[in-house]
């Protein structure tokens, strides 16, 4: 059986607003505030999941490997994103 990761996920502040805005949420749907977080953070992946893989692609085929190759790169930390390829994914790219 595969040892089971106790690695707690570590955010930044959220600040005052979203803090709030947190525990409303939780509190309505009778959820604790990690297991809210937790939840809206795993939808919010699953709404971007499209325009990850597009962008996945697109860096596998800039640097001519595979995207396999490309996903393998990105969970190892190895693959050096520049600040205009971020920027790209964070407004969406268009080719």
């Amino acid at each position: 059986m595969a040892k089971k990761r106790d690695e707690r996920l570590r955010l930044a502040p959220l600040g005052e607003y979203y803090e709030d805005a947190l525990k409303i949420e939780a509190a309505i749907k009778n959820r604790t505030t990690a297991a809210e977080a937790a939840s809206l953070l795993c939808a919010k992946l699953q709404e971007r999941k499209a325009n990850r893989a597009e962008m996945v692609q697109y860096l596998a085929n800039k640097r001519g490997i595979s995207e396999k190759e490309m996903w393998v790169q990105l969970l190892n930390g190895e693959g050096d994103i520049s600040e205009e390829e971020s920027s790209l994914y964070s407004q969406g790219i268009e080719q």
